[in-house]
């Protein structure tokens, strides 16, 4: 009866200002009746209005999700922006920081994948830094072992080259396929073999999944861009407006 009694004092806020203050604690058994009844038969009348309650609802926890965000981003700023072992690419100087959590062997990745490209190309004011971020299994881990493996041994243009070449690999994933891969592409396949079951490569990992743990961070892809967290796949259309909308704020 309690949660009841709050739901109608719910609706009856949002159909009339005055009735927020009704007590209805105070009213009879037959007010009370007759006092839902009226509700439930504006409510067939109009139900338009529950789905305009909703979508007030939906918005203000949207703004609120928003907000612990934005929050979420400044605490952790500097594990975002400025870890050293985080590729860097873009704009190193950009005015705008985009910061994508990604799986090599994520589906939405891969989708993403050219259009996150096309975004930083076209743009030209964007500092782009990638997270390795595996979460979807023994493949997985092996991608980004092996792209943190080379980035350590080898340095950004390096990663760059074999995190293209990763995120559309169409093969499974082995360590012949990996030799193979770092051959193809000048690099010394055996130290970058060696290299990646290491404490190092080990740490970047945990400190990403710890990162992403403390951003409430359970997909990929995942960006954050300025102080927003994007979780998903978002077309290029949608990913300029937001940009757009954080520059202009």
């Amino acid at each position: 009866m309690i949660r009841q009694t709050a739901a109608f004092a719910l609706v009856a806020s949002l159909l009339t200002g005055p009735l927020a203050a009704l007590d209805l604690n105070k009213m009879t058994d037959a007010e009370r009746a007759a006092f839902q009844g009226e509700i439930r038969a504006y409510l067939l009348e109009n139900p338009e209005v529950i789905m305009e309650a909703v979508a007030v609802l939906e918005e203000r926890q949207a703004g609120q999700q928003a907000d612990a965000d934005a929050s979420l981003v400044r605490v952790n700023g500097a594990d975002l922006f400025e870890d050293p072992n985080s590729f860097v690419g873009g704009n190193p100087e950009g005015d705008l920081t985009l910061v994508e959590f990604v799986d090599y062997r994520c589906g939405y990745c891969r989708k993403a994948h050219d259009e996150v490209a096309q975004l930083i190309e076209a743009d030209g004011n964007i500092r782009f830094i990638v997270k390795e971020f595996p979460i979807l299994g023994d493949a997985s881990m092996l991608s980004s072992r092996f792209a943190i493996a080379v980035k350590l041994s080898a340095g950004d243009d390096a990663y760059q080259a074999v995190s293209e070449a990763l995120i559309t690999l169409k093969s499974d994933v082995s360590e012949p396929v990996l030799r193979a891969l770092a051959g193809s592409l000048g690099l010394e396949a055996e130290a970058i073999l060696a290299k990646m079951n290491s404490d190092e490569v080990t740490a970047v990992i945990a400190q990403n999944r710890a990162l992403g743990q403390r951003l409430n961070i359970s997909g990929t892809p995942t960006f954050v861009m300025g102080d927003q967290i994007l979780r998903g796949y978002l077309p290029l259309a949608q990913m300029q407006a937001i940009a757009k909308d954080i520059r202009a704020n």
